[in-house]
């Protein structure tokens, strides 16, 4: 219970610094933007270490924002999501908030702030190639779970680039045993083939917590 508690102020303290940094530094960052809330993880680590060998959240805000404990009661998720990053982002800080970990499984949800800054489809699907290295590295064994890059009512006009990197990780995704693809297009589409409004929040992009529950009800069948 201490460790929870200690993770949920971790978490919120993390989302504080992400919200506090103007928007051009969110849209435009330098390599660094993300050490703070890194460095947050390390010392919230330090002093209060979370067990190893179980299951971690790497991603952006999307994930940032996702109250795991709420939607996975009792299963010690750990929530490695920060601010808008990029795959670029959690391979540069992989080795230092996830491998100390050492997880047997990691859900990834990176590319949709990628292809938001104007980064192709293919650039997407090549990082999460080394991301996917790189853990490999460490930890042969480990599961990769890859989190589909939403449609959001925000970013629609970007549907067509955000479809094509999908398409391209689940290929990639289908050809080793260890590694899976959650498909969260289609799940959060209504009749009319746009994003159903009630599934996220009033910016258009992050999930509510009916958007959250949709994303909890593909996740589960991916846990250990």
């Amino acid at each position: 219970m201490e460790f929870r508690g200690h993770r949920r102020l971790l978490i919120a303290c993390i989302a504080l610094v992400c919200a506090s940094l103007p928007a051009q530094q969110q849209e435009r960052p330098d390599a660094d933007r993300w050490e703070e809330a890194v460095r947050m993880f390390e010392e919230g680590d330090r002093a209060s270490p979370p067990p190893t060998g179980g299951i971690v959240f790497l991603g952006s805000s999307s994930f940032r924002r996702w109250d795991l404990d709420q939607y996975f009661p009792g299963m010690g998720l750990i929530n490695r999501g920060f601010g808008g990053s990029q795959m670029a982002d959690a391979i540069r800080y992989l080795d230092r908030i996830v491998l100390p970990l050492r997880p047997r499984t990691l859900f990834v949800y990176e590319g949709d702030n990628d292809i938001a800054s104007g980064k192709e489809a293919a650039t997407v699907e090549r990082e999460f190639r080394e991301l996917v290295s790189r853990l490999r590295r460490a930890q042969p064994g480990a599961k990769v779970v890859f989190v589909g890059i939403k449609p959001s009512l925000r970013r629609w006009h970007l549907i067509g680039e955000i479809r094509d990197a999908n398409a391209r990780i689940r290929d990639y995704c289908d050809t080793d045993g260890l590694l899976a693809f959650v498909d969260t297009d289609a799940p959060l589409l209504g009749s009319d083939g746009r994003p159903k409004e009630d599934l996220f929040v009033s910016d258009g992009l992050h999930l509510s917590d009916a958007g959250y529950q949709v994303w909890a009800d593909l996740v589960r069948p991916h846990l250990d």
